[in-house]
């Protein structure tokens, strides 16, 4: 019980440097303030971290732990086909419970301002570069192709992480298809696109029609 206490507390202090750390920067999460925030003692805080660097060490390990393997684990899971493994990545673009963007850009930031966590960053960058371009050779890519795809898709990823692009889920949605036949050079069924959309939005019907819509007028326009 004591040890689970314990854990209990490093986690609310954990909990309050992410939140912190994603809202103000790193430079806000100092001791006193999220003593405060927690309505503790700052001596509570050595309890459960030797100092400051420890609990910074600690926000880098969750980074790590939520997107890193959270992404890895989308590239790993059980697909058919290259679609399936494209799509099953695209779940983590709209799912915060598989990969936190706001963690993302707030340890990126944090990142241009400290070499070691630079070099965490660019560690992260090539793990996940590494298990996309696997998942396209599990599907007979060869590995340059493979490779090429995958930065293809990371960086367009970073690039909306970065720019802090402003679409709705529906609108992001809505290029899914697209960005399927782009990042694969594989065409894609409906019946893939309909799982995907069921997995993200509870309006599935409205969101198919309109799929069906788009797909009826490129077609007009292809003949």
């Amino acid at each position: 019980m004591k040890a689970e206490v314990e854990k209990g507390r490093r986690d609310d202090w954990l909990d309050a440097a992410y939140h912190t750390l994603v809202q103000s920067g790193v430079e806000s999460v100092k001791i006193l303030p999220l003593a405060k925030s927690l309505q503790t003692s700052r001596t509570s805080f050595y309890w459960c971290f030797k100092d400051r660097d420890a609990l910074l060490e600690a926000l880098i390990e969750r980074w790590k732990a939520k997107n890193t393997q959270g992404l890895v684990s989308q590239t790993e899971r059980y697909a058919d086909t290259i679609v399936e493994a494209m799509l099953n990545v695209f779940d983590c673009w709209l799912d915060e419970t598989l990969f936190d963007s706001e963690f993302e850009f707030a340890v990126r930031n944090w990142a241009m301002q400290s070499p070691k966590v630079a070099l965490e960053v660019a560690s992260a960058d090539q793990v996940r570069l590494d298990a996309l371009t696997q998942m396209f050779v599990r599907f007979d890519y060869s590995p340059h192709n493979a490779n090429v795809r995958a930065r293809t898709i990371y960086l367009t990823q970073i690039g909306y992480i970065s720019m802090r692009t402003q679409e709705t889920k529906e609108e992001r949605m809505g290029r899914m298809a697209d960005y399927i036949e782009i990042f694969t050079g594989q065409p894609y069924r409906r019946q893939d696109m309909a799982r995907f959309a069921s997995r993200h939005t509870p309006r599935l019907a409205e969101w198919m029609k309109a799929y069906d819509e788009r797909k009826k007028e490129e077609e007009c326009r292809a003949t």
